[in-house]
C-alpha cells in the first residue's frame, strides 16, 4: 500500500515508523521480508556473464592509455623570437602527437586565441634566481629554402618593469646608475629657441623669437629687457602658467612643453615659487598677512606651528612683522607686494621666479626686499630667475641678461669684472644697444666692415644724423591757479587696536600747469592722497576741494560726475577691458565723457602705441597695457590727472618718454598733473615735490 504523508502545521508527518508496513487487513509486514527479492535478484545479475561488471573491467584494461596532449613552449616576455619560430613549434608538436598515436588521424592543432600557452611559458622561462629576466630563450627558428635571404630580426622593446630588478645587471656598465626623468641633468634651467606666438583675430603676436638661456643650479639671474620684450612671457613658461609654441624648455632635466595638465600643476606647486607682477591676485582680503605667508605650507601639511614660525620668519625679514594681524585692504600697496614675496617663498622652493617684484616700493623697501630673496634663495639653495625694471636687482645677481625683441641680445656676469657682452644668435644676429645706435646716428639701415680683426658698423647715409638726445622744447608755465587742494586732512584706517592713519593733518596745493610729485616711503599715504582727490575716499576729518567743491559736501553721484568731467585718473591697476583693443579701450572713455574719439589715435601715438592700436589688450605686455591705461587718461584732456606709479612697469626710455607726456600736458593744456611715484627719472621732471611720511 502507497506511503502516506500528511502535512501539519508546515512539519511533514509521515504514516507508520520505517521499520514495519501495515497490510490493508492491519498486520504488520517487517522491512527485512520486503528486502528479501531485491537481494536475490542482485545475486542472478552477478552470476550471469553479460550482466557482471567483469566485461567493463577486460574493456578497461585492454585500453590504450590516455595521451598527454603536448603543449608548445612559448617564448618569455621580452625575447626575442626569430621569424619562423612559432610555425616551427607548431610542427614539431603535431608530429609528436601523430607518432603517438599510429594508425589514427591526427587532429589539428588549434589556435591559442587568448595566449594562455604564452602566459604558462612565461611563468615557467625565468631565470635561475626565479624571476622573469630578459634572456630567456626563444624556440629554435625554422629552416629556410636556401637562396633565400634571411630578413632581418625585429626587436620588440623591453617594458620597463620594476618586477624585474635582474635586468639591471645587464645594463651597460657605462649608463648604470640613477635614470633622471627628462635626461643627465646639467643644469637647473636650459631653453632652446624657445618661440611663443600669440594667435589672434588681428593677427599673430610673436613674444619670444628664439630666445636661448642656460641657467646654472642655485644661480640668480637678473633679466631686464624693455616692456614688451617678452620677459614677463618667458617667465609665465618657466612657471608652466603657459605653453611654448616651438622650441624646448628643461626645468631640472624636465621638459615642461611635454608635460600633462596634472604633472605641470604638481611642478608649479612643489618646485616653483612664483612672484606674479599682479600680486593683489595671490592676496585673499579675508585673510591676515601671517595666514596669507602660511597659507602655501598648510597645503603642503604643515603643522600650525610650522607655519606660523616661518611666516613670523618671513614677516620679520621684510619689514611687516608689526603688522602680521593687518589685512591686505590695511596696508599699502608696497605693504602688500612685500608680503606676496614672503608668501612666494614660505614652502622653500627650488626655483624661485619674480615678475617686477619692487614695481610700487620705494628705494629703501626695494633694497630690503631685494637683499631678502638674495638672502633667501642662497641660504635655500635656490635657483632664482628675476625680471625687473629696476637697477637695483642687479646688485643680487650672478648674471644679468637682457631680452630684446623676444631673444637674449646681452650678457654680464657680475664678480668677473667683464664687460657686458653682445650674444651672437644662431645665423649671425645680434641686437646693438639702442644707445649706441643713437648715438652713432643708425636708424633704419647701417654698413658693417671688417677691419683688421674688428668690425665697425656705421650708419648707412650719414646725412640723416640727428641730434644725439633730442630735448623736446616744452613751453614756460603759464599763469596758474588752484586745481586741488587740502587742508587739516587725515584719514584712518581700521578701528581699536588696528587704526592706523595713513594721512595725518596734511595740508597741500596742487597748482594747474605743473607737475607734482608725491613721493615718500612705502605706506605714507600716497595712494589714499590720490584716492580722497579723486573723491574715492572721504577724508576722516579735514576738507578735500577740488575746483573749488568741497568733496565731503557731495553724494556720491555728485563726485562720479565729477571724476567723469574733470578728472582723469591712472591707478596702479590698468583697469582695460581685455577682450578689446587698445584704440577701443581709448575710444569707450572718450565716449562715456561724450568727447569726439578722433583724439584716441593721438593719444596712443603719444605713448608710443600707434603701431599696437589695433591689438587686443589681453595680448599686449604689462608695460604696454600701463601706457594704454595712460593714453585712455590723457585723451580726454583732463583739468586734474592724477596717476599712481604711472612708470612702475617701464623701462628707462618709456619712463622718460611718459614724464615728457605728462610736463607737456600741463604746459599746453594748463592741467594740473600729480604723480604718486618712487621713480627718479619721473621725480626730476616735475616742478613741485611733495614728500610724505
Amino acid at each position: 500500500m502507497d506511503r502516506r504523508a500528511t502535512r501539519l502545521g508546515g512539519t511533514t508527518r509521515r504514516g507508520p515508523s520505517s521499520s514495519s508496513l501495515r497490510r490493508a487487513d492491519g498486520d504488520v509486514v517487517p522491512l527485512a521480508a520486503r528486502r528479501a527479492p531485491v537481494r536475490a535478484a542482485c545475486a542472478r545479475n552477478a552470476a550471469h556473464p553479460r550482466r557482471s561488471g567483469a566485461r567493463r573491467a577486460r574493456a578497461r584494461a585492454g585500453r590504450a592509455a590516455p595521451r598527454r596532449r603536448l603543449r608548445r613552449a612559448r617564448r618569455a616576455r621580452g625575447a626575442v623570437r626569430p621569424r619562423g619560430a612559432r610555425r616551427a613549434a607548431v610542427d614539431v608538436t603535431r608530429t609528436s602527437s601523430a607518432t603517438q598515436r599510429p594508425g589514427r588521424g591526427v587532429r589539428p592543432g588549434r589556435r591559442d586565441r587568448d595566449r594562455r600557452g604564452s602566459r604558462r611559458a612565461r611563468r615557467l622561462a625565468r631565470d635561475a634566481d626565479g624571476r622573469c629576466g630578459l634572456a630567456a630563450a626563444a624556440p629554435p627558428p625554422r629552416r629556410r629554402l636556401a637562396g633565400l635571404a634571411a630578413r632581418p630580426r625585429r626587436l620588440h622593446p623591453v617594458r620597463r618593469d620594476a618586477r624585474r630588478p635582474c635586468d639591471q645587471s645587464r645594463v651597460p656598465g657605462g649608463r648604470r646608475g640613477t635614470v633622471c626623468r627628462g635626461g643627465n641633468v646639467s643644469a637647473a634651467i636650459d631653453v632652446r629657441d624657445l618661440f611663443r606666438v600669440h594667435q589672434t583675430p588681428e593677427g599673430d603676436a610673436a613674444a619670444l623669437q628664439g630666445l636661448s638661456l642656460t641657467v646654472r643650479e642655485r644661480e640668480v639671474v637678473t633679466v631686464l629687457g624693455p616692456s614688451g620684450s617678452g620677459k614677463s612671457t618667458f617667465l609665465r613658461i618657466l612657471a608652466g602658467l603657459d605653453r611654448p609654441s616651438a622650441g624646448t624648455v628643461r626645468v631640472f632635466g624636465v621638459e615642461l612643453g611635454k608635460l600633462p595638465a596634472a604633472d605641470v600643476a604638481r611642478y608649479r606647486t612643489s618646485t616653483v615659487g612664483y612672484a606674479d607682477q599682479h600680486y593683489q591676485r595671490a592676496l585673499s582680503p579675508e585673510l591676515t598677512a601671517r595666514e596669507l605667508v602660511a597659507l602655501e605650507l598648510g597645503l603642503a601639511g604643515a603643522t600650525r606651528a610650522e607655519r606660523l614660525r616661518r611666516a613670523d620668519e618671513l614677516l620679520e625679514r621684510v619689514g611687516l612683522a608689526g603688522k602680521r594681524d593687518a589685512r591686505p585692504s590695511e596696508l599699502s600697496g608696497g605693504e602688500q607686494q612685500r608680503v606676496a614675496v614672503a608668501a612666494s617663498l614660505a614652502h622653500k622652493p627650488k626655483l624661485f621666479l619674480a615678475d617686477e617684484p619692487t614695481g610700487e616700493l620705494d628705494a629703501a623697501s626695494a633694497t630690503l626686499v631685494y637683499e631678502t630673496i638674495g638672502e633667501l634663495v642662497r641660504a635655500e639653495h635656490c635657483t632664482a630667475v628675476i625680471v625687473s625694471h629696476d637697477p637695483e636687482s642687479t646688485l643680487i645677481a650672478d648674471r644679468i641678461v637682457r631680452i630684446r625683441d623676444g631673444r637674449v641680445s646681452e650678457e654680464t656676469a657680475r664678480g668677473t669684472g667683464a664687460q657686458e657682452s653682445i650674444v651672437v644668435g644662431r645665423g649671425g644676429w645680434l641686437r646693438l644697444p639702442e644707445e649706441l645706435l643713437r648715438r652713432s646716428g643708425i636708424h633704419s639701415h647701417a654698413v658693417a666692415k671688417l677691419q683688421g680683426h674688428e668690425i665697425v658698423v656705421s650708419a648707412a647715409m650719414q646725412e640723416g644724423v640727428v641730434p644725439e638726445n633730442p630735448t623736446p622744447t616744452v613751453a614756460a608755465p603759464r599763469d596758474t591757479r588752484v586745481i586741488a587742494e587740502t587742508r587739516n586732512v587725515r584719514k584712518v584706517y581700521g578701528s581699536g587696536a588696528t587704526a592706523r592713519a595713513a594721512i595725518d593733518d596734511l595740508d597741500a596745493q596742487f597748482p594747474s600747469s605743473a607737475l607734482t610729485a608725491v613721493t615718500g616711503p612705502s605706506g605714507s599715504g600716497k595712494t589714499t592722497l590720490l584716492h580722497l582727490l579723486a573723491g574715492l575716499e572721504l577724508p576722516t576729518s579735514g576738507h578735500a576741494v577740488v575746483l573749488g567743491a568741497e568733496l565731503t559736501k557731495l553724494s556720491r553721484a555728485e563726485r562720479a560726475r565729477l571724476r567723469s568731467d574733470h578728472v582723469g585718473y591712472i591707478g596702479q591697476q590698468p583697469g582695460l577691458v581685455s577682450a578689446l583693443s587698445a584704440l577701443e579701450n581709448v575710444e569707450l572713455a572718450l565716449a562715456f565723457r561724450s568727447r569726439p574719439l578722433d583724439g584716441a589715435r593721438d593719444a596712443l601715438a603719444a605713448v608710443g602705441l600707434e603701431e599696437r592700436a589695433k591689438q587686443r589688450v589681453s595680448r599686449l605686455s604689462t608695460g604696454e597695457r600701463g601706457r594704454v591705461a595712460i593714453a585712455r587718461a590723457l585723451a580726454p584732456r583732463p583739468e586734474l590727472l592724477l596717476a599712481d606709479e604711472p612708470t612702475s612697469r617701464l623701462d628707462q626710455a618709456n619712463a622718460l618718454a611718459v614724464g615728457a607726456l605728462f610736463v607737456r600736458l600741463a604746459r599746453d593744456f594748463g592741467a594740473a598733473v600729480v604723480c604718486a611715484t618712487h621713480d627718479p627719472l619721473l621725480i626730476e621732471q616735475a616742478d613741485v615735490i611733495l614728500r610724505l611720511g
